[in-house]
């Protein structure tokens, strides 16, 4: 799947900056996360809402705060983790990088009877192509062909990712 990283400047301010991700022919929802957004924003309104409340703050006030996230929702180091309302009716499956830098991909309702997030294709999908998107972006990052900027708070480098890699 081809893909590129994009900045949020909604979202992004002077404590973090948030990116997201935008899928090749996918230009009806535009990133994953206004897809969450549309297919959240009815049925769980104020879960959503309070989501994208946190992401702004993260962005403007605070930073990427470790109690912000469930941490290791990914294998170990590759920085997968989700962001949740208090209720954890919906998970948002993220990227951080630090507690400047954080992509934010997709994520869904977590099901009450839900142990494991194998046993939810749509949360399974969502947070194994985080783990993948992780692994190209440490490559990467590894090979220099993307950077952090000097403030730490952005990307610089080649952002688009295909399945070829």
């Amino acid at each position: 799947m081809k893909c590129k990283i994009v900045k949020i400047p909604q979202l992004s301010g002077k404590a973090a900056s948030v990116y997201s991700v935008v899928l090749e022919g996918d230009t009806d929802t535009g990133t994953l996360l206004n897809k969450f957004v549309t297919e959240n924003e009815i049925l769980f309104k104020s879960e959503t809402i309070d989501i994208l409340k946190r992401l702004h703050t993260i962005g403007h006030l605070t930073g990427c705060r470790e109690q912000f996230f469930k941490d290791n929702e990914g294998k170990p180091g590759d920085g997968v983790c989700a962001i949740y309302d208090e209720d954890s009716k919906l998970r948002l499956y993220c990227i951080r990088y630090g507690t400047q830098l954080i992509v934010v991909g997709s994520g869904g309702k977590k099901p009450k009877s839900i142990r494991a997030l194998q046993e939810s294709d749509k949360l399974k999908d969502e947070n194994y192509f985080l783990r993948n998107l992780s692994v190209l972006i440490s490559e990467r990052i590894q090979e220099k062909e993307i950077r952090f900027s000097d403030d730490g708070m952005d990307f610089i480098g080649d952002l688009e990712f295909n399945d070829e890699e």
